[in-house]
């Protein structure tokens, strides 16, 4: 059962969906559901959401909320980013309560991910 006024969902722009399709599912083991040729549900995600086919993109520079991402091992995570074709635009640093990195992904927008 849903909770009531809760956030639900997400919907994200993509320039290149199938890219980022690929980098999420690569980098952090999500699965995707395609309705269509422009829009794809993302699943195991800790939140429900998807991409949309859409020449924007996001990020904190514009004012845009910061959508982060919880790892166990931040470097193995961050190299894995790399590997995939995501780019480090903030590297490791501290925050109270922990560490964490942000990144763009094939699309250009912006995520971060931290760990205790």
């Amino acid at each position: 059962m849903e909770k009531h006024h809760s956030i639900n969902y997400l919907e994200l722009p993509a320039r290149d969906l199938e890219s980022t399709k690929g980098f999420f599912s690569a980098v952090f083991g999500w699965q995707f559901q395609d309705y269509g040729p422009d829009y794809s549900c993302f699943l195991d995600a800790g939140i429900d959401g998807g991409f949309f086919r859409a020449e924007a993109d996001f990020n904190t520079q514009r004012g845009s909320p910061l959508l982060v991402i919880y790892s166990a091992d931040l470097e193995a995570t961050e190299a894995s980013v790399v590997a995939k074709g995501g780019e480090i635009i903030k590297p490791v640093f501290s925050f109270p309560g922990g560490r964490r990195f942000h990144f763009t992904d094939p699309s250009g927008n912006e995520f971060a991910v931290w760990s205790e």
